[in-house]
């Protein structure tokens, strides 16, 4: 068992009625680091994502978590294992406040209901940990706003903040600042950064300049397959990934 990687996929495919979307990918995920998975439309990679988090089954291959084979695992297992997939399993309610999005999700992650009807004073023991999380995606002074009243960026720390409730170990993120403008790009990528801290971290993500900015180690995927793997220097100077890639965003 080799525990330098916490993530690994051993020739993983997905075929579709005859359209094979991953073809044999094999990825290693070290511990503690950000591993960004990029490439043109079409690449696949939103398809190893799903195969990642179980929301679909491999046609073939193997996905290893902590040294144990989630090949054939529920979404929910891996989950509770501490692989979490960020903006899917977040709890957030636009009416409810910033404060109350959070406690609701701290509850969900405990394996207890959240009962709109209780006192205030009853889920004072969530507090501590409740402010916790909120510090640690800048949110503190949010608090007691109105979810449906944050701007679109802070809205997704929120987002974060609830998937941070369940104690991911390795979190991945879809395209985390999709839709974002500048400002808010810059918030979320040392928000990343921060959570990343304590976390492994693996991404899909289009934007270059984040991808540079903070991936320890860079995935490209085109048709399904792994077309180079390396830091961004090297990927960036690759000829296939300039032509594959590159060529596309440009």
């Amino acid at each position: 068992m080799n525990m330098e990687y916490i993530l690994e996929t051993r020739g993983l495919v997905k075929e579709f009625k005859g359209f094979t979307a991953v073809a044999g990918v094999d990825l290693k995920v070290r511990r503690g680091s950000i591993h960004a998975l990029i490439g043109p439309n079409g690449a696949g990679k939103t398809t190893v994502f799903n195969l990642l988090t179980k929301f679909l089954e491999p046609t073939r291959g193997a996905i290893v978590y902590r040294g144990q084979d989630i090949t054939w695992r529920r979404p929910a297992q891996v989950a509770r294992m501490g692989l979490v997939r960020s903006f899917q399993i977040s709890a957030v309610f636009p009416h409810l406040s910033v404060r109350d999005n959070v406690r609701v999700a701290l509850q969900r992650a405990s394996g207890k209901s959240f009962h709109f009807w209780r006192s205030e004073r009853s889920l004072d023991g969530l507090n501590d940990r409740v402010m916790a999380l909120l510090d640690e995606v800048d949110l503190r002074s949010f608090a007691d706003v109105v979810t449906v009243e944050l701007p679109y960026g802070r809205k997704r720390a929120l987002e974060l903040a609830t998937t941070l409730a369940v104690d991911p170990e390795l979190l991945l993120l879809d395209e985390p600042t999709s839709g974002m403008g500048h400002e808010d790009v810059g918030r979320v990528t040392e928000l990343i950064r921060r959570v990343a801290q304590q976390r492994t971290v693996l991404m899909v993500e289009h934007n270059l300049s984040l991808v540079a900015n903070l991936s320890d180690r860079i995935t490209v995927l085109q048709h399904g397959s792994v077309l180079a793997e390396g830091s961004y220097a090297e990927i960036s100077s690759n000829p296939q990934v300039m032509e594959a890639y590159m060529g596309n965003a440009a």
